[in-house]
């Protein structure tokens, strides 16, 4: 009899032990198994919520990121269910994109567009949806696949948002841009909804510090990183004529340094053992600060104590990555920074390259010079503007000073945000 039980005992450890090894129906290993069968029933789901706040062509950095996020928390075990991707969806088949239903998101990549869930595409992805989306309120989205972020309180939540951004603002292809304020009340709201026990998120976008500077609170068990303080830009990479190039079908730059430092990262490591601050100080210091001219700070805010958690608490993890070696070859790419350029500048590279490639007297050629006109028109008559209402407000002498004066570090950008966003 004793011999039967020694066998049962060994044959259910052994059960749970294999079974620990996946994220079985999007749920967690089981950290906290008591034998005594208390607490044993808790198993945590991991919901992420993918952001592509641009469109165009010139924009497939962005597409690009959010799609490779996505192949990485499909191979970490996430369900299709629990992920939520905004995406205009309009690269992929673009007629500039020589390789029809290909999105690489580095020079040699593999195609990260397979497979990527279609939820909110086009017009659909705006403020409005995305918030609803985070919040769970299935009546507050209008069209899409009406998928939200339906949590409970033992949940762990997953943003990362991949675009254009401004001091207190992240772009989005349709409609309004969303304001740091608005996000944050989203926040608040989940947080008092009892509905999720931490959160992590990631944001790719020129002065995304200021998203968060002053304004996340450290009791909402929320922990972000981005890509660039209050006052800086953030870095495109894999462009046109840089080191490493696309391939030369492609005239665009392919991603984004933090972003590709964090899924390079991620591709490789067992997240199962490298926690989210040990990811920070890998992509911090990819982005090489101290070594190049004009790179950018990769910042954290929040409850810092978060990135002691294991990255596979919001992204999952690849089993493949299981026997992982810090003194393999692939490592070593990651300590590599290759050429940036910046956000701002990625649209004038992108037309400059059409118009360089475009055969002499073609009406290619024509299009692509009329695009690059039209964009430094653009940017002028922005400058402009924005040089004469400082003039008339604070007067012509203070005009470089007005350009130039920023918040101190941890102050929030403004502190009126309903006169900004009017502004706005």
């Amino acid at each position: 009899m004793m011999c039967y039980c020694r066998l049962f005992v060994l044959l259910a450890l052994s059960s749970f032990v294999v079974e620990s090894r996946h994220l079985k129906g999007n749920s967690y290993e089981l950290s906290n198994f008591h034998p005594s069968g208390t607490n044993a029933t808790i198993e945590p789901k991991i919901w992420a919520v993918l952001v592509a706040g641009s469109n165009g062509f010139v924009n497939y950095r962005h597409q690009a990121d959010i799609c490779h996020a996505y192949q990485i928390l499909k191979n970490g075990g996430l369900e299709d269910e629990n992920i939520i991707v905004f995406m205009y969806d309009d690269i992929a088949f673009d007629v500039e994109n020589l390789r029809p239903g290909v999105i690489i998101n580095k020079p040699d990549g593999d195609n990260v567009y397979k497979g990527v869930p279609k939820d909110y595409t086009g017009e659909d992805v705006n403020v409005d949806n995305l918030l609803a989306a985070i919040l769970g309120n299935k009546t507050g989205v209008r069209g899409g696949s009406g998928k939200v972020v339906e949590s409970g309180p033992n949940d762990h939540i997953f943003i990362y948002y991949a675009d254009h951004g401004g001091a207190g603002i992240l772009g989005m292809p349709s409609g309004v841009d969303l304001t740091a304020k608005d996000l944050m009340n989203t926040l608040k709201k989940k947080h008092a909804a009892k509905s999720y026990k931490s959160m992590a998120i990631y944001v790719e976008a020129c002065e995304s510090g200021s998203i968060f500077e002053g304004l996340l609170p450290k009791n909402m068990n929320i922990y972000a990183i981005t890509a660039a303080n209050a006052n800086e830009s953030s870095w495109g990479t894999y462009c046109p004529g840089e080191f490493p190039s696309p391939p030369s079908d492609l005239d665009t730059c392919l991603g984004d340094l933090f972003s590709i430092s964090w899924m390079e990262d991620s591709d490789i490591h067992d997240l199962r053992k490298e926690t989210l601050d040990q990811q920070y100080q890998l992509v911090r210091r990819r982005t090489a600060v101290d070594d190049m001219v004009g790179a950018s700070h990769v910042m954290q805010y929040g409850n810092k104590t978060i990135a002691k958690q294991f990255v596979f608490n919001y992204m999952g993890a690849n089993p493949k990555n299981d026997y992982y070696s810090p003194s393999s070859s692939d490592d070593s790419s990651l300590t590599t920074t290759p050429s940036i350029v910046s956000q701002h500048d990625a649209t004038l590279l992108h037309f400059w390259n059409k118009f360089r490639n475009a055969p002499e007297g073609s009406p290619k050629k024509t299009e692509a010079h009329k695009q690059l006109m039209d964009e430094l028109s653009l940017r002028k008559h922005i400058d402009e503007s924005v040089n004469q209402i400082i003039s008339v407000v604070f007067g012509q002498e203070k005009v470089p000073e007005m350009l130039n004066t920023v918040q101190s570090a941890g102050n929030p950008l403004v502190h009126d945000w309903d006169c900004f966003k009017m502004l706005f």
